[in-house]
């Protein structure tokens, strides 16, 4: 295979450091098409290979970036029933509540990716606003517009105090152009709360791990990339940290707990049938285990946590 150039790191624009590994398109494909039973578009069987890279901040990014389309996104979420489960979950999800603490009685919050709200029941004092760009949106739910974050940004710059995406940065092939639209929206002095899976982590170790896996996750991140990330938007940096694990998490915990197989650096995805019904058994107890057992001693972190503020005085 020849030597692959490396491509800019999606945050610093700097050359990757590192090709982690080359994954043939058609893999990842047919995991998601037989794994999933998903048609994973706009990733294509002939593709070629899809490279996972190292940037010299830390962030490992998948080129070329294939974000997932709204008809991937719609089937695989209606079958894991995502929307549902967050909203569910959202009393006792870590990153919902991190992003709450940052919140005071009357802002202005901007929850973007927010699917169907569940994050405003978090927030009553405040004046809620979500964005999701796919789906459908629930009715008689919290106010969401069906909008991207940048055509936010055009309509409504300066107008929030804090602004918030949850497990959403990875899923987007441009994550510091989604970044800065979300700082456009803030007010002067204004917050800035980012949760991303973090790696290495249980994530990580899973092996052939679709949900962390193009076109759903294109970015794997940690305390450099997030760090990366301030410095380019210009921010000042109030936390950086592994976000302590949560209920929810519990099943993925159990699942790599009773996965007889581990990944190994530059070997994340294999054509292994061992793996693929062992994973497909471990994921499968890990559920019933979560329920019945609820989080394991020691669970590893799965996320990390951003909060950082717009320089300025406050209106």
């Amino acid at each position: 295979m020849p030597a692959e150039t490396p491509p800019p790191c999606p945050i610093t624009g700097e050359p990757a450091a590192e090709l982690l590994q080359s994954i043939p398109a058609k893999l990842l494909y047919d995991l998601w098409r037989r794994g999933a039973r998903v048609d994973p578009a706009p990733l294509r069987r002939d593709q070629g290979r899809v490279n996972l890279w190292r940037s010299p901040c830390g962030l490992a990014f998948f080129d070329p970036p294939l974000p997932g389309g709204e008809g991937f996104y719609r089937t695989f979420y209606d079958k894991v029933r995502a929307h549902e489960t967050v909203a569910e979950q959202a009393a006792t999800r870590g990153d919902f509540l991190a992003g709450a603490a940052q919140a005071q009685p009357g802002d202005a919050v901007l929850d973007v990716g927010c699917g169907h709200g569940a994050f405003a029941a978090l927030v009553p004092g405040c004046r809620y606003q979500g964005l999701e760009p796919h789906g459908t949106l629930p009715v008689g739910g919290p106010p969401i517009l069906a909008e991207t974050v940048t055509a936010h940004a055009e309509r409504h710059p300066g107008a929030y105090d804090l602004a918030c995406a949850f497990q959403v940065l990875e899923h987007v092939a441009a994550p510091l152009a989604m970044a800065e639209a979300m700082v456009r929206c803030l007010k002067p002095g204004g917050t800035l709360v980012l949760v991303m899976p973090i790696w290495p982590s249980p994530h990580t170790d899973f092996p052939n791990n679709l949900v962390n896996l193009p076109p759903h996750h294109l970015s794997w991140w940690n305390a450099g990339a997030c760090r990366a990330l301030c410095d380019r938007l210009g921010l000042e940096e109030v936390e950086i940290r592994p976000l302590g694990t949560y209920p929810s998490q519990a099943s993925l915990h159990w699942a790599l707990r009773l996965m007889p197989f581990r990944t190994a650096p530059g070997a994340w995805v294999k054509p292994y049938w061992r793996w693929h019904l062992a994973g497909a058994a471990a994921l499968w107890l890990g559920v019933w285990a979560a329920r019945v057992f609820g989080l394991p001693r020691g669970a590893r972190p799965v996320d990390i946590l951003l909060v950082a503020r717009r320089r300025g005085r406050p209106a």
